[in-house]
């Protein structure tokens, strides 16, 4: 860095939102510091500052907008200088603030200088500042921690309080204008009624059928109607979904105790959460109105316990995941009894649906794609597709030539550049005959192009059609559907009343691409 030519200082600023109440912090503050102590600087005539402001940032990690773009021109060799107010305003975790005071900003030869710790970089010359700044570094680190707690334990007082903090509060509950949480006229009702059907020992199939019987609106259509359309609605149809039922029955907030700290970050800074066991969450009781009782919470919870199914050690069957109704979209269950079936049970509280009691055996339902695959693997393997391999080897010798061929005219060009420079030839001469091997080199390079792609069409034919006859040959020799199968081939699987199918296929006209071309060469 040639510091006669171009000294550039950057200013790095700084401010957090537990900043804001403190002035001395404010971007304004730290602004006029720092252009003061700049002015102190007398490095070069050519003298520039630039600024950089992180507004609203935690110190804690450097996923910072600003303090990137200063890192990214430090990389680049376009600073020389950085100045901060105090070490705190660059970072507040000592390992990695360390790291780059030791490692990265020694390496680029940045001077660095936080006017509040009196510390320069240059007047240690090399030295880090020892035990003092140590202790600096460490006292910013636990300063963030304690703000951390701090600010937890106002979020605890406040919701002590009642003053809920959550923007969205769950089904059943508004937002009371001064934030607290309170029953919705509309939809508490609709808790209160899942909650008493559930205490008198129905299930979720008669609860989703009670609901639909009075068309009572699911969550997501609720928020809809009052123009709130978070999601896809379209296939509701006044339907409940099973979790849904259950993830209310569960929700313990109904009783009027909220609870806080199921999950936690797992470091300081970091958005990233993990979940904490129930002996560690965050009760609060009376926190707003209840609309059940804790006994029938109580009573509904055993209720679940016996409703829960016991995991059995199932294996994935082929069609996992894959098998849904052509009439309401719907995922079709698989019922794993002595013979397996799958049927749509979300219409399953109306008779009105086309779909209503819909089902089809797994054992059939797979009898029938096998026999789609084996009949199209049969054809294509039976059909004599022509390989190519004489034309391909004909058409690479033919690029190999032309290939030949351009690097000889390219050697004249180099022989007659020569001879310019010998003077054996005028200029005159030199430009006409360039001009000729010019043109041919021209040709044979756009000839050698339309060869060279027509051979990389050919042999990713030859691999494809080579891929497509072995995937036939396992076909026909599984015996069977197989989860590798289904897996390769079927994206989705729509069955429709009358035991009618509709196969979206993950490798579109796999096996009908060759048998077309092969029937158009016979015509």
């Amino acid at each position: 860095m040639d510091k006669d030519i171009s000294y550039v200082i950057a200013l790095y600023i700084r401010l957090s939102l537990e900043d804001i109440r403190t002035d001395s912090l404010s971007i304004e503050n730290q602004e006029e510091i720092l252009q003061k102590y700049a002015g102190t600087i007398e490095e070069g005539k050519n003298t520039k500052i630039l600024k950089f402001i992180d507004n609203g940032y935690s110190g804690t990690n450097f996923e910072r907008p600003a303090v990137q773009e200063l890192l990214s021109m430090v990389k680049e060799g376009k600073i020389h200088c950085i100045i901060v107010k105090d070490f705190s305003r660059f970072g507040r975790d000592s390992m990695e603030v360390g790291y780059f005071m030791e490692r990265v900003f020694p390496l680029y030869g940045i001077r660095f200088i936080s006017v509040g710790d009196h510390y320069d970089s240059d007047s240690l010359h090399g030295d880090t500042g020892g035990l003092s700044m140590t202790f600096r570094y460490l006292i910013n680190e636990f300063y963030s921690r304690d703000l951390s707690v701090k600010s937890k334990t106002a979020k605890y007082i406040k919701m002590r309080r009642g003053e809920y903090q959550s923007v969205i509060c769950p089904y059943g509950y508004q937002k009371s204008p001064d934030g607290r949480m309170e029953p919705d006229k509309e939809t508490a009702p609709h808790v209160q009624l899942i909650f008493a059907l559930a205490g008198e020992g129905n299930s979720t199939s008669r609860i989703i059928e009670a609901l639909f019987q009075k068309g009572i609106l699911t969550p997501g259509e609720y928020k809809a109607s009052k123009g709130k359309a978070y999601h896809d609605v379209s296939r509701s149809h006044h339907i409940w979904q099973r979790s849904t039922i259950l993830r209310i029955l569960r929700d313990e907030r109904y009783t009027g105790t909220y609870i806080m700290g199921k999950r936690t970050v797992t470091e300081v800074g970091s958005h990233h959460l993990r979940p904490k066991d129930e002996s560690e969450w965050f009760r609060i009781p009376n926190h707003h109105p209840a609309l059940i009782s804790r006994e029938l919470f109580t009573q509904v919870q055993a209720q679940l316990v016996r409703w829960k199914c016991v995991k059995k050690n199932t294996h994935l069957y082929p069609l996992y995941g894959k098998v849904f109704c052509g009439c309401c979209r719907h995922a079709m269950e698989r019922r794993a009894v002595k013979k397996p079936f799958f049927h749509c049970r979300y219409t399953k509280v109306t008779p009105d649906f086309p779909c209503h009691g819909l089902q089809i055996q797994e054992a059939e339902l797979e009898d029938m794609l096998y026999s789609i695959f084996y009949k199209q693997a049969q054809l294509l393997l039976d059909i004599d597709v022509p390989t190519n391999i004489g034309t391909l080897e004909k058409e690479l010798a033919r690029q190999d030539t032309c290939g030949q061929e351009i690097q000889k005219w390219q050697d004249q060009k180099r022989v007659l550049y020569e001879q310019l420079l010998l003077q054996e030839i005028s200029t005159d001469k030199y430009q006409r005959e360039k001009d000729e091997i010019d043109r041919e080199i021209n040709r044979l390079e756009q000839a050698y192009t339309v060869l060279h792609t027509k051979t990389a069409q050919m042999q990713m034919d030859g691999e494809t059609r080579a891929a497509k006859k072995k995937l036939a040959q396992d076909i026909r020799y599984a015996g069977g559907l197989t989860a590798e199968l289904a897996e390769t081939l079927i994206e989705r699987i729509y069955v429709y009343p009358g035991k009618q199918i509709e196969i979206v296929w993950k490798m579109k006209d796999f096996f009908m691409q060759d048998i077309a071309s092969q029937e158009e060469k016979s015509m």
